[in-house]
């Protein structure tokens, strides 16, 4: 009989050494995870208000214009690899069409690392062409937070197209097809 009665206390003793075990290994999970979680990037997309925004004219591939992109002090964001939401006026005609087929990387952006995306005012050999000053551009997306530039010159266009963002400026480089 004292058999009996020994081998529940044995396996009630197994069962609560099992217990805490499984507890403490399920706590040490919880607590791996949470400390994961912490350390994870949650950089989020950037705003077309989180950004500073520079033109400047190169001569490269005929002439393009090459736009820089900066975070704002105290953000931290990325800019998915696909062209920025721009146009020279109002009208359709003068809305940029992507010069590339194909989704970039991505960029984060935060203290001086820059994204660059080039725009090419006019894609054809003709002598058509509407004359601008400024460039509307926003974020893919956030087209009614959009800012207007100054371009350094006039720019006469027909056809526009812009590249992706790019981390690279000489990737931004909108070869004429």
């Amino acid at each position: 009989m004292r058999s009996r009665y020994a081998a529940p206390s044995a396996r009630l003793a197994l069962a609560a050494v099992a217990a805490v075990a499984v507890t403490a290994t399920a706590a040490g999970t919880a607590t791996a995870t949470t400390a994961a979680d912490s350390r994870s990037n949650t950089t989020r997309a950037c705003a077309t208000k989180d950004l500073s925004f520079k033109v400047s004219l190169k001569t490269q591939a005929g002439g393009y214009y090459l736009v820089t992109a900066k975070a704002k002090s105290g953000v931290t964001c990325y800019l998915e690899g696909v062209y920025p939401s721009a146009s020279f006026g109002s009208s359709a005609d003068t809305e940029v069409a992507p010069a590339e087929h194909a989704v970039s990387e991505r960029v984060t952006l935060s203290g001086s690392t820059a994204a660059y995306a080039g725009v090419n005012p006019k894609t054809t050999n003709n002598d058509f062409g509407k004359e601008f000053d400024y460039l509307h551009l926003s974020v893919a997306g956030d087209e009614i937070n959009a800012v207007t530039l100054a371009l350094p010159e006039t720019a006469t266009v027909d056809r526009p197209v812009a590249t992706n963002w790019h981390a690279d400026p000489a990737d931004a480089v909108p070869f004429a097809n």
